[in-house]
């Protein structure tokens, strides 16, 4: 059974600024969105439950591993799409990029004809062979998310994954997110980019300020967040 993700008094700090502090979380809804405004910590978080960085004190499991130590195995549980696909993409072209985490897991021998498979699925058959340096923004992003199911991981994990995006492709992406079986989870600032998720949790100042049904956390949220807007509360330089 799968045991999901976990978190479990989880701080994070960085030249003795505390970023995450006391975050305690069981993540297994289908569809969890988290909320926050820049600077919050939620991205840290995504990072933290992607293995990326490890936390500086509590515990997190997903699938009861811990991701910073068993990154191998992550390949198989975690995917991560990012806001900016100029900082997920290395190769130049199409073909090369789709390939990359398949070798990865060591399936090079199949990988040519599951990447052949899942571009004539997507209707684009005809990006195999095209420079990365071809594609809009919007088709750099999707090159990106075909190449994170690819390896099929059984959760997703999204970075503001419609900020950069124009309206048309918005759609897209969300129409293609909604049919996909993995667990997903999504960061954003937007309330309307977590608003169809199963759970919402807001962080603020690296803590949860709340967590519940979308339609009882985005609420709280906007009014917290136009409240802020209504005061000089951008006057004081960081620490």
């Amino acid at each position: 059974m799968d045991a999901g993700i976990e978190l479990s008094g989880v701080e994070f700090v960085v030249q003795g600024k505390t970023i995450l502090h006391g975050v305690s979380l069981s993540l297994t809804a289908r569809r969890v969105g988290i909320i926050g405004r820049n600077g919050s910590g939620k991205t840290t978080l995504l990072r933290l439950i992607a293995g990326l960085v490890a936390p500086t004190s509590g515990t997190l499991r997903v699938a009861g591993r811990d991701p910073a130590r068993e990154r191998q195995a992550m390949l198989a549980e975690i995917g991560i799409l990012f806001q900016n696909p100029e900082h997920q993409i290395i190769f130049p072209t199409v073909e090369e990029e789709l390939t990359f985490g398949l070798h990865q897991m060591g399936r090079a021998d199949e990988a040519a004809a599951r990447v052949q498979a899942m571009l004539a699925a997507e209707g684009r058959a005809h990006w195999a062979g095209a420079p990365v340096s071809a594609l809009s923004q919007g088709q750099k992003q999707w090159l990106c998310l075909m190449a994170v199911l690819l390896m099929a991981p059984r959760r997703l994990l999204l970075d503001e994954p419609f900020a950069a995006l124009d309206l048309p492709t918005q759609a897209r992406l969300r129409r293609r997110l909604a049919d996909l079986p993995q667990q997903i989870i999504t960061i954003s600032h937007d309330p309307e980019a977590v608003a169809d998720c199963d759970r919402v949790i807001w962080i603020e100042a690296g803590t949860v300020a709340m967590e519940g049904a979308p339609e009882a956390v985005l609420p709280a949220f906007r009014a917290e967040m136009t409240r802020l807007g209504e005061a000089d509360a951008d006057t004081d330089l960081p620490r």
